[in-house]
């Protein structure tokens, strides 16, 4: 999904006003999640129109629906047939990245980038003194879900294609000092995991609307600001991508890095083209949506707009 594209570009947009590309919903919400400070809600800033009829545009295509880290999958919302699933490397060939964390069994996978992720989070654990991290499951192939879900049932497992460990996104953590809904290792997660990126997916209250009964060890990759602003919300992903939806457009200030999180339709299953700023991410919803964020030019690990 992360591609880069290189220099700027620049497309004309006579007759193509402002508000015509603006997302569903008329409010523009600001929010500002600062480490270690509580999160406040700021007013709404005056919608501002380009200076000059010249804007980067950027091309979005339908098939960007089935791609993302915000994609959901769930019992009503399997993964989507033109997802591309992930590269993925069995844990016991990359001790390089699992210095102080264990692994349940040689059979564990995970694409190389979310353990890479997954790892920099536990060393900031491990600075907290909190080290008895275990990865007792990863990425699934519709294969291996099959196994899991004729063995286990549908209390503990969804059928192939439902699971978000079909999408790579997703990895049980667990603790060689017990349950994790008792143990530190829970605990810190589910209190600093947002700042990495990662959620916890299935919270004890949020049960009627996941589906899904408390799983204190279940966490997903969402990125950054989303989890910011899940973690502030109190949201599950359902409630995160219905909230885009409803509000169109919303805008973020995370450790001091401003970002404009985006909502668009393309249930038409047309191209369309948007016009951007700076560095940006996309991501399907599964739900006939895509969510564009953007952020400051030249921020690592983001694509630059480019030639429409």
């Amino acid at each position: 999904m992360k591609k880069l594209l290189f220099a700027a570009a620049i497309a004309l947009m006579l007759g193509y006003g402002w508000n015509a590309l603006k997302p569903a919903g008329s409010d523009e919400n600001k929010i500002v999640v600062v480490e270690g400070e509580p999160a406040r809600w700021e007013e709404p800033e005056p919608e501002q129109k380009p200076e000059s009829a010249e804007t980067a545009m950027l091309d979005i295509d339908p098939d960007e629906a089935h791609q993302g880290d915000l994609l959901l999958v769930n019992s009503r919302h399997p993964v989507p047939k033109g997802a591309k699933l992930p590269d993925v490397v069995n844990l016991f060939e990359r001790p390089d990245l699992m210095e102080g964390i264990g692994v349940l069994d040689n059979s564990v996978e995970l694409p190389p980038d979310l353990l890479r992720k997954f790892a920099a989070m536990i060393d900031e654990a491990r600075a907290d003194g909190v080290d008895q991290f275990l990865i007792t499951s990863g990425y699934r192939d519709e294969e291996k879900q099959a196994e899991l879900y004729e063995k286990m049932g549908a209390d503990y497992a969804n059928p192939p294609g439902y699971s978000e460990h079909n999408l790579g996104l997703s990895l049980d953590v667990g603790s060689s000092l017990g349950l994790m809904k008792d143990a530190p290792e829970g605990k810190w997660l589910e209190q600093n995991a947002w700042k990495h990126g990662f959620v916890l997916r299935y919270p004890e209250d949020k049960t009627e609307i996941t589906g899904v009964k408390h799983e204190p060890w279940h966490f997903r990759y969402v990125g950054l600001p989303h989890s910011a602003i899940m973690q502030k919300q109190g949201m599950v992903l359902e409630e995160y991508l219905d909230y885009l939806k409803e509000q169109g457009r919303i805008q973020a200030e995370v450790n001091g890095t401003a970002y404009t999180v985006s909502y668009y339709s393309v249930k038409a299953r047309k191209p369309f083209s948007i016009p951007i700023e700076g560095s940006y991410e996309l991501s399907g919803d599964n739900m006939g949506g895509v969510i564009v964020t953007t952020w400051g030019a030249g921020s690592p690990g983001a694509k630059e707009a480019g030639p429409s």
